[in-house]
Order: structure tokens, then sequence, then C-alpha cells
């Protein structure tokens, strides 16, 4: 009963926390808007855009405990689907984004099948070749621009004279989207299926012994995985007006494990807050210096020093010596 009080109290806390995050979001949007600043409210729809792919790569990275090093392969997938679709004049946004996530689900299975089969680094290194196999594809695809890519002249419609060229409705687009991201993932690791999932994280053997087809869970939860990776893609492809094979290379996949490290590994929101810091000290230290890289791989040492569960432990009230009723999201148990 009262393992069941704190999940109630933890999915009530959390509403209201992406209540409060949606409020604050649309402020900011409707103020840059207001003021003219078409700059910075393109690059916090960016931001967004990889909070969703962060947050998805959580999903299998911090619940269930599949480091996986090629997820830049549904990220890219997805926004080649998008841009190709367009390319050729099929502008609907709901045939895209229903595409796009089908086929990076389907990718999923297939890389899932056959590297959910090993473990630990040998999982690692088979979902980077997948993904670098599918970089050089791309790569010397000359159909579709080869290595240069190809540019999109229109972005998609979903009707209703939404017109998403205005990057305020764009940004209205992503906010939507991202929303709906974090709530199906936390309804997911609140249900039965996530319990699972976080149970043989712990121990695969012993979810195994009682009953459970732990590859058939692994599975299930990779193409979900990999089908909200599609829709971070194909969003990109909308938001940069251009897609490469860039967006496959395993630099991407690397830049969203440090954003679910930053953030916070097995967290909902982690991936998001991650995104956030991230690319927030990019942008600021690039004012300053060209090799503000070197700067953000200092402060992600320090963060993973003092920090292990990521930034958003700042947040957790045991940090601070202070009783709280509210476990920090993404533990399978309580003491």
């Amino acid at each position: 009963m009262q393992h069941m009080q704190l999940s109630i109290d933890k999915r009530s806390h959390h509403a209201w926390l992406g209540a409060v995050f949606l409020v604050m979001a649309l402020i900011l949007g409707a103020y840059l808007k207001a003021q003219g600043l078409e700059f910075y409210l393109s690059a916090i729809t960016r931001v967004l855009i990889y909070g969703i792919a962060a947050c998805a790569l959580n999903l299998v990275l911090g619940y269930a405990g599949l480091v996986s090093f090629g997820h830049a392969a549904f990220w890219g997938i997805g926004a080649y689907v998008t841009g190709i679709l367009i390319q050729d004049g099929h502008t609907s946004g709901y045939v895209a984004f229903a595409l796009s996530m089908l086929i990076c689900a389907v990718l999923a299975a297939f890389i899932g099948l056959i590297s959910l089969r090993t473990k630990g680094v040998y999982f690692i290194m088979i979902t980077l070749a997948f993904s670098q196999m599918l970089f050089y594809l791309m790569n010397s695809n000359k159909s579709y621009g080869g290595d240069e890519g190809f540019n999109l002249t229109r972005r998609l419609d979903f009707g209703f004279g939404w017109d998403l060229k205005n990057p305020f409705n764009f940004y209205l687009l992503v906010l939507f989207c991202l929303a709906l991201t974090l709530w199906v993932i936390s309804r997911i690791v609140n249900s039965r299926f996530g319990r699972v999932i976080q149970a043989q994280k712990d121990d695969e053997l012993r979810a195994g012994a009682i009953g459970f087809n732990v590859f058939a869970f692994q599975l299930c939860v990779f193409m979900i995985s990999g089908a909200l990776t599609g829709l971070a893609g194909s969003l990109m492809s909308n938001q940069q007006n251009y897609v490469s094979p860039a967006l496959l290379n395993w630099t991407e996949s690397g830049l969203l494990m440090m954003m679910v490290i930053f953030g916070g590994v097995g967290t909902v929101w982690g991936g998001l807050i991650g995104a956030v810091v991230i690319l927030g000290l990019e942008e600021f230290l690039a004012d300053y210096s060209e090799h503000f890289q070197f700067y953000v791989g200092w402060i992600l040492l320090l963060v993973v020093l003092f920090l292990p569960k990521g930034l958003i432990s700042v947040f957790d009230k045991k940090r601070w010596g202070l009783r709280s009723s509210e476990p920090v999201l993404g533990d399978s148990h309580e003491k």
C-alpha cells in the first residue's frame, strides 16, 4: 500500500512538473515571437527536438540497461524518410510522422533481433556497426545528394491553415511532440511493462527465472525507443530544411548519450535536461572560444564525478537531507 501511494505521489509530482514546464515554454516562445527574436526561437526548437531523441534513448539506456551506441540510425533514417517524402511532393505531416516512426520501429526490430543476442560491449559495437553501415550507405547514395545531402524547400503540412514555415507554429508542434513523448515514456516506465523492463535491468536471470520473456521485453522497448527517435529525426529535417548523412554518424549517437548522462540516466526528464544544458553551453561558449567542446568535456567530467546521477539529482530532496515521499523517478524499488 505504501509503495502504491509513493507511485501515485510520484506521478502527480511529475504531472505538475510537466504542466509548469509547458506553461513556461509557451510563455517563453510567445515572448520571443513578440520580440521578433526568431533566431533564439529556432535555437530553442532545436534543443527540444534533441530532447525528444535523448529521452527516447534514455528509455533503453536508463530503464532497460541497454547501452545503444547506434541510435543515430533511427535519428537519421527518420529524417531521411520525411525528407524524401517532402522531396517527392508528399507533405502530409500525419503520413510523414507515421511512416518515419513505423520504418524506424521496423529497423529497430531488425537490429534488435541481432544485437540483443549479445551483451555488454558486444551489444554496443553491433548497434554502432549498424548505424555506421547506414551512414556509409546514405553517404554513397547519389540519388539523395550523397555526402552533401539535399535541401528541402517545403515543410510538412497538417492542414487547418497551420503554416509550419512560421517559426512559432513549428515551435508549438515540437513542444506538443515533446510533451506527448514525455507522457508516453512516463506511462511506460510506471506500467507493469515498465516494471518488468526495470526488473530485468537489475537482474536479468531472475526476471527470466520467474517466467518473463526478457528478450521479447527488451526488443519491444528497443522498438518503442527507435520509433520515438525517428519522430525526432523527422522534426529535425523540417527544422533545418536539410537532410544529410551526418545525422547518421556515430557522433550523433555520442551526443545523445552525453545528454542522457548529463541530465540523468534512468529518469524521464534527464534527456531533456541534458539537451538543454549541453546545447545551451555550446551556444554560450561558442561566442568566447572556437574550442568550446573542450570546455563542455570538462564540465561533463565534473558532473559525472560529483553528480553521478546527473543534473536532475540536484532536485532530489534526499541529497539535501530533507524528508521526501517521492523517490527519484527511475528508481525501480524503494528501500
